[in-house]
């Protein structure tokens, strides 16, 4: 086949991509000719049809002489998207305000994945930031009382955490602001990982006196830095599945098995763990999820972060019949804007 019919063939597969997505009817040749420009006679765009439903790019319902896009045809679809469609300019100021008025960590997350529903009408999600990557950006060691101490650690990730801690005894002014430069100089900066390592060192080479408040510290400490935070997910926009219950076939169990799924974080991380990169858009289709309740269902997703740290992952989930420029598009943006917000904490 010759390159000028293979090009003809995806502009006809694209049409009726396009006009699916638009309309959710079957699409028939004839409407094909009305619609589009397609420069060619209708016979040749039932040819070209009749081709592209041999070769699995499209199929025919069995209720309707038109036909609608396969996996395969999404795929081959999604594939010769060359480059994401910027959002205008007022979307993106639309995004920014609503993210940069956020308070802390929990809030960037709710209002990211509130506006990454409402921009693409499906649902969307976005994981906590992955510990493993996160450093100390400051602990804060506050004394309340002589035996009652607060820590607050914060990460590069925009993550803060408080804990209280009770001594068996008190504490000097000046064993506090020892015990408190102590720890800042072991954990500022480092990776949460390394960073509980180098706390319970501190144990082994604090003064005999301060010993024991050391331990204590650090126990709490340790286990404040090991927490597995990676595995929270944010969810916004479910309702909007209800807009597509058409879209999920009752032979594979309808809607319910979708929203079923989608209420297991393992299967959603599962999911975004394919996404491992910022600036790369990940669209898996179908049957591509690998997760037998989504099979009528399409993920896209990016991972969030910055100067090359990948936070965590961020994306939608919807029915393969969706608007792939306009979602990817939304996608990479709203994900750049967090990783910049996040960033700049």
């Amino acid at each position: 086949m010759s390159s000028s019919t293979d090009d003809r063939r995806f502009e006809i597969l694209r049409a009726i991509v396009t006009d699916y997505v638009d309309t959710q009817e079957p699409i028939g040749s004839k409407a094909l000719v009305e619609r589009h420009q397609l420069g060619v006679s209708s016979a040749t765009v039932r040819n070209d049809m009749a081709v592209l439903e041999a070769e699995g790019y499209i199929a025919q319902p069995h209720t309707s002489s038109g036909r609608i896009p396969t996996d395969k045809g999404y795929r081959t679809f999604v594939d010769r998207i060359s480059e994401i469609k910027p959002l205008s300019a007022a979307e993106r100021r639309a995004i920014l305000s609503v993210l940069d008025n956020s308070v802390d960590l929990d809030d960037v997350l709710r209002r990211s994945v509130k506006l990454l529903a409402q921009l693409t009408r499906q649902v969307a999600v976005i994981q906590y930031p992955v510990l493993s990557t996160a450093r100390v950006r400051h602990l804060e060691v506050v004394s309340l009382t002589p035996s009652r101490l607060l820590l607050v650690v914060i990460t590069d990730t925009g993550r803060v955490e408080q804990r209280m801690v009770n001594l068996a005894a008190e504490l000097s002014d000046d064993h506090f602001t020892l015990v408190r430069d102590m720890f800042s100089a072991a954990l500022d900066g480092q990776r949460l990982e390394d960073a509980s390592a180098a706390v319970a060192e501190l144990a082994n080479s604090a003064p005999p006196e301060l010993h024991a408040v050391v331990i204590t510290i650090a126990t709490v400490l340790v286990e404040t830095l090991v927490e597995r935070g990676e595995d929270r997910l944010v969810l916004g926009g479910t309702s909007n599945l209800t807009r597509s219950a058409a879209d999920f076939s009752q032979s594979m169990g309808g809607m319910d098995i979708v929203l079923d799924a989608l209420e297991e974080q393992v299967v959603v991380l599962k999911l975004l763990a394919h996404t491992q990169r910022t600036g790369q858009v990940t669209v898996q289709i179908g049957e591509e999820t690998n997760t037998e309740n989504l099979r009528n269902t399409s993920v896209v997703s990016t991972g969030y972060g910055a100067s090359g740290t990948v936070f965590g992952s961020v994306g939608v989930v919807g029915p393969t019949r969706m608007d792939y420029p306009g979602t990817i598009a939304s996608v990479a943006t709203v994900a750049k804007y967090v990783g910049e917000i996040l960033a700049d904490r």
